[in-house]
């Protein structure tokens, strides 16, 4: 079925076609027709895509009833068809460039129509062409339904106004005033579309200095004043200085409002930021199409209202700040942080949860320069695989976070009645918090603890929401998506990214390693591969700094570090906590008891080697004790002394090839495994020599 050359035509086949059902006329009935009504043939059938057409409004009534159960009226379906095309506007270029050629005199100057009128009459005038052409065939079509002609309502009304949301066209909205527009455009052209009001000298009174005066006097500060005052003031001046005066304010209001003038004062009276807002370019971007492109990273208010004991004032409504990071793709929350400001430790811990929920270092990390983000520098170079930068400042539109915030505020936290509200800035009253309803029920608001767990589950119930954009919940976007050119973050790379280091160095004593964590003091010592202290360690390394590096959730181990001279870590040992046992020995494990006697044990061991290594320097350069004729004081606090000289002696001589002997006999090794066979008495707190040993060596 269609509308061919203004008749309402169904096909040959259409008409005898037995498919879906009965056919609406048999063929020999419709063959018969033809031949004593020729006229009923709109056009004959054939080859090459041609088909006979029959006009469908000469048929019997009975064989339309048919027709339209069948396959439907076919007059409303050629008018529903003929609305979707006459809604779509084609621009006439014809009378965009009569538009752009037009000229007119201005002050004595030729001059031609701004560009925003010229947008307005081109899209005006194509318009026109296209209600004209639709008057003209619905006309047409109207007398082919054997119709009436109706009114201008009934023929455009279903259409003008979607064309003006659609276009924006500023032709009369009252349809009288809209007829004697087409008749004037009918007769006159593209020329009727041209505003009285261009090239009118008394709507350009203001030039010169005039105009220059009256900006002035729309910038001024000291006083300020309103567009009736400036009105006021420039007629009540205008004769003195050879100007002529204003006829109304609205020609004033009109003035100081137009493209060309508005930027000349707007910065003056509403502030420079948000001029610059209002006419720097906006640019258009779309957004990343797979996860861990583009994160996010701010700070707001938490919207949500927590109760607090004052004392000598009861209970008060209170709220804190969030910060959220985001990945900008299935706007998923991957990590957040709650505290009292927006700072370095509350960006610190949202970013390590975000890490943490990913597995991937994000391409890129988009922030501001709030809170501690210029702290955190070298930590963010660390956390992401490529960029981070800042936004321009004061400019929200350009995170996509700003807007996830009102939207996440409006539809998840806006269902709890302890919601605080929105930004300031937002308009709409069901962005106010209901604040009689939060005092009268001040004592019934979440406790501190209470508050961090109806966040947590505002914040599943926005991840497991459904995206704007794809209708599938945001979480399974995140899950189901692939980043190829992100870092899987590996252990070390935790360690790199969040474990910190201490401003100043620690000194490593006999005590081991303090430093101070949370404001809590911690105390490291390296162990050996036995669970042991390490006393080499010890050994070499007492009274050295070290720069620690330390999981602020974590203490249960440390990294220790040197600096060298170019100011760079090296790393040393991992130390873990220093080992506590109990003073009393009613308390005291056997954990503990072995642990102290290895330790004395090996403190004695210690003892013997600096003995050792000491003594043989002496003798090497002549400064022993015995050389410059001096008794060496024995060593104190360890059983069989007389036999550990006899050894060290010995080991001395050894090493200063003054006594030859077997060097598994003579060695330190040997020395320490004596050590290692002696006996600890915990009531005496020594090492006692066994017996055996007595007896057969000493």
């Amino acid at each position: 079925m269609e509308l061919y050359r203004g008749i309402v035509c169904v096909t040959y086949d259409e008409l005898t076609s037995d498919k879906d059902g009965e056919p609406v006329m048999k063929l020999g009935t419709l063959n018969a027709r033809l031949y004593h009504d020729p006229a009923l043939r709109v056009s004959e059938g054939g080859g090459l895509g041609r088909c006979a057409r029959i006009d469908y409004y000469r048929l019997r009534e009975c064989y339309r009833k048919r027709f339209e159960a069948k396959y439907g009226d076919p007059g409303k379906r050629i008018e529903e068809m003929r609305l979707r095309e006459e809604t779509a506007l084609v621009m006439d270029e014809e009378a965009r460039r009569f538009y752009e050629d037009y000229r007119y005199d201005k002050r004595g100057e030729e001059t031609s129509l701004p560009d925003r009128l010229i947008e307005q009459y081109t899209v005006n005038a194509s318009v026109l062409n296209r209600l004209i052409g639709i008057l003209d065939a619905r006309s047409m079509y109207r007398k082919a339904c054997n119709g009436r002609t109706t009114g201008l309502t009934d023929t455009i009304g279903d259409v003008y106004e979607r064309m003006r949301e659609a276009y924006g066209h500023t032709l009369p909205a009252n349809l009288r005033r809209l007829r004697d527009r087409i008749a004037e455009y009918r007769h006159d052209g593209y020329a009727a579309l041209i505003s009285g009001k261009v090239g009118n000298s008394n709507t350009a009174i203001l030039t010169g200095d005039a105009a220059r005066y009256v900006v002035a006097l729309r910038r001024s500060s000291v006083p300020v004043y309103t567009v009736a005052q400036i009105f006021e003031k420039y007629n009540s001046e205008a004769p003195s200085r050879g100007w002529k005066r204003l006829r109304s304010i609205e020609s004033l209001r009109g003035y100081l409002d137009s493209p060309e003038v508005e930027p000349l004062w707007y910065d003056a009276v509403h502030g420079e930021l948000a001029a610059h807002q209002r006419y720097s370019r906006k640019n258009r971007t779309e957004m990343p199409s797979m996860r861990d492109s583009l994160w996010y990273g701010d700070g707001t208010k938490l919207n949500l209202y927590y109760r607090a004991w004052v004392d000598g004032k009861g209970w008060e409504a209170r709220t804190l700040q969030v910060y959220e990071v985001m990945d900008a793709y299935s706007e998923m929350l991957l990590g957040y942080h709650i505290s009292e400001h927006e700072d370095y430790e509350a960006q610190y811990h949202a970013y390590r949860m975000a890490i943490q929920v990913s597995g991937h270092k994000p391409y890129e990390l988009v922030h501001d320069n709030q809170g501690g983000h210029k702290k955190i520098g070298d930590f963010l170079d660390r956390l992401v695989s490529h960029v981070h930068r800042p936004t321009a400042p004061h400019s929200g539109q350009s995170k996509t976070i700003e807007s996830v915030f009102g939207r996440f505020q409006m539809q998840v936290l806006h269902k709890d009645w302890r919601f605080t509200g929105q930004n300031i800035t937002a308009k709409r009253s069901t962005s106010r918090a209901n604040i009689e309803r939060i005092r009268a029920n001040i004592d019934k608001l979440y406790t501190l603890e209470e508050l961090k767990e109806a966040y947590s589950r505002a914040r599943q119930e926005w991840n497991e929401g459904a995206h704007h954009a794809t209708g599938i919940s945001r979480a399974q976007m995140y899950a189901t998506s692939e980043n190829p050119e992100t870092q899987t973050v590996t252990v070390h790379d935790m360690v790199d990214m969040f474990w910190l280091t201490t401003d100043k160095p620690s000194t490593y004593t006999d005590s081991g390693l303090r430093i101070t964590i949370r404001k809590r003091e911690h105390r490291y010592e390296v162990y050996g591969a036995d669970g042991m202290p390490d006393h080499a360690f010890l050994r070499s390394n007492r009274g050295r700094k070290f720069y620690t590096k330390y999981d602020p959730y974590d203490p249960s181990s440390v990294r220790l570090y040197t600096m060298d001279a170019d100011g760079s870590l090296r790393f040393a040992r991992i130390a873990q906590p220093y080992f506590v046992i109990h003073r009393n020995i009613q308390e005291q494990e056997a954990g503990e008891r072995r642990f102290i006697a290895g330790n004395i044990r090996a403190n004695t061991e210690d003892r013997i080697i600096r003995q050792i290594e000491g003594r043989t320097i002496e003798r090497e350069y002549g400064t022993g004790m015995e050389q410059q004729g001096l008794s060496r004081p024995r060593m104190t606090g360890v059983a069989g002394q007389a036999a550990l000289e006899r050894e060290i002696e010995r080991e001395v001589k050894r090493r200063t090839r003054k006594y030859s002997m077997d060097p598994e006999q003579l060695s330190a090794g040997r020395i320490g495994k004596e050590i290692s066979n002696m006996v600890f008495d915990p009531l005496d707190g020594r090492i006692m020599v066994e017996q055996r040993k007595v007896a057969g060596k000493l």
